[in-house]
């Protein structure tokens, strides 16, 4: 199985909580992409107990069973404020304007600067969907327009200094 968080630096872990969305169990409709029965529409997302050395988080969403080789990145956003510790849901429509000041959409894999919801393929089973908080050392990270939520995880490594994680699940069934 695939595991995201391979070769990543080992930092302390913090806690990441949703009140629509529990680890290890299945997504709400409303999560997955419009193209599968969805709304596009990202969860209430909480943290505590960041290390002290915090002064930004990034946030992500990152399927690693995609049938791609390389996973599915279903949101990044980065600059957001030490001070936050919370995102309420449908954060991830640029629409509603409800990221943090600061705060930046990186493109997902459909080059669209929002949070794009669960849609593996009919029958290819469950695919799991960690969101992750990611905590840095430093206040904000200069990317290039463009860049890729891959790009932001190479320049972040060393910058991370802790890390909450919640993985949810979804699958789509064969249609008959």
């Amino acid at each position: 199985m695939n595991d995201p968080n391979w070769r990543l630096p080992s930092v302390p872990e913090f806690e990441l909580s949703s009140p629509e969305v529990r680890d290890g169990e299945f997504l709400p409709l409303w999560a997955r992409t419009a193209g599968a029965g969805g709304e596009d529409r990202s969860p209430t997302l909480s943290w505590r107990g960041a290390p002290p050395a915090t002064k930004s988080y990034v946030v992500t969403v990152f399927d690693p069973d995609a049938p791609t080789g390389s996973g599915y990145w279903h949101w990044a956003v980065y600059n957001i404020p030490a001070s936050v510790s919370a995102l309420p849901a449908d954060a991830g429509n640029p629409d509603a304007g409800l990221l943090p000041e600061g705060a930046i959409t990186v493109a997902n894999e459909s080059r669209a600067e929002r949070f794009e919801g669960a849609g593996p393929p009919p029958g290819d089973g469950e695919h799991r969907y960690v969101f992750t908080v990611s905590a840095l050392d430093v206040e904000r990270l200069n990317l290039p327009a463009g860049c890729t939520p891959a790009i932001l995880g190479f320049v972040m490594r060393n910058s991370v200094v802790g890390r909450a994680q919640l993985t949810a699940l979804s699958s789509t069934p064969v249609e008959s």
